[in-house]
């Protein structure tokens, strides 16, 4: 879907005022043969959302009328860099080790899933590590105070052999303070064979990061709160869903009374690697929101 990016628009993002917000919470729910994201926004941040909602809406408002005076010029693609951990029982492929060549791919998949966005992602490092008690998920803020490298606004990505029957988790933006546990927390949390070439079935083209990324980036999923009537994830362009999507279902209509079918080529949905192919510009522009209010 094609986006149209403007300089004004982070000028609009200054305006907002610092929201309050809490983590997400990873949950350690049942793998089954769908999609698992271990990510569920509190009620803080859900607030947080559609409060940003509402003044998107007014500064949107204020933009048209200067892209009336041509006053907008296009908006500098954001740089994130990008430091991988891969966090293994073994060097053994079938015990949670990723590759080199693998992460190199992953940034590749990366910045071209979130090319129309005005974000792009640069590895700024890598490393390895073999432990079997962090390999699943064990000792998680131990293992991200050893582990995690860069400020805030670098996105850290942990590949491991299972993280509670999940293919991923990530946590939310907030104010967090260096040091502190929700500055070690922050980053994603990724099951090792969805990364590209990976075993996971459906979810190998690293796709999976793409999702969890788009947490870290302040989204929610596309059927957030499973209801045809409520505020769902608070972007206006993203059609109601009822449900959480599986497989790649052409012409899902979960809520066949509001407009617009199921998003199911959008990255927050839980289809599979192959079906997903876009982010709305509303989601674009929470992106934006998100970032210029926690992480620069």
């Amino acid at each position: 879907m094609a986006r149209f990016t403007f300089l004004a628009l982070a000028l609009a993002s200054t305006i907002l005022s610092p929201l309050s917000t809490v983590l997400a919470h990873p949950t350690n729910g049942p793998r089954d043969t769908k999609f698992g994201c271990g990510v569920v926004p509190s009620a803080e941040f859900l607030a947080t959302a559609n409060e940003m909602a509402a003044e998107e809406a007014a500064s949107k408002s204020a933009l048209g009328a200067l892209a009336a005076d041509g006053a907008i010029s296009a908006a500098a693609t954001i740089n994130v860099n990008v430091y991988f951990h891969v966090v293994a029982k073994s060097n053994a492929a079938s015990d949670g080790y990723v590759t080199a060549a693998q992460i190199d791919n992953q940034v590749t998949v990366m910045n071209n899933n979130y090319a129309a966005s005005g974000f792009q992602f640069t590895k700024a490092g890598a490393d390895w590590t073999i432990n079997t008690s962090w390999a699943s998920d064990g000792a998680e803020l131990a293992m991200k105070k050893s582990l995690r490298k860069g400020t805030y606004k670098d996105l850290n990505i942990y590949f491991m052999y299972a993280i509670g029957g999940n293919l991923g988790y990530c946590y939310f933006p907030t104010s967090a303070a260096t040091g502190s546990n929700n500055f070690y927390l922050d980053g994603c949390s990724i099951l090792y064979s969805t990364a590209p070439g990976g075993s996971a079935t459906n979810y190998n083209l690293g796709k999976t990061v793409t999702h969890e990324v788009g947490h870290w980036m302040g989204l929610f999923h596309t059927f957030q709160g499973n209801s045809c009537s409520g505020s769902g994830d608070s972007i206006t362009d993203t059609p109601q869903q009822l449900s959480a999507s599986s497989g790649c279902p052409t012409g899902r209509d979960s809520c066949p009374n509001a407009a617009g079918l199921d998003p199911i080529h959008n990255y927050m949905d839980y289809s599979y690697d192959s079906c997903y192919d876009n982010f709305t510009p509303g989601q674009n522009t929470r992106m934006l929101s998100m970032w210029n209010t926690y992480r620069v």
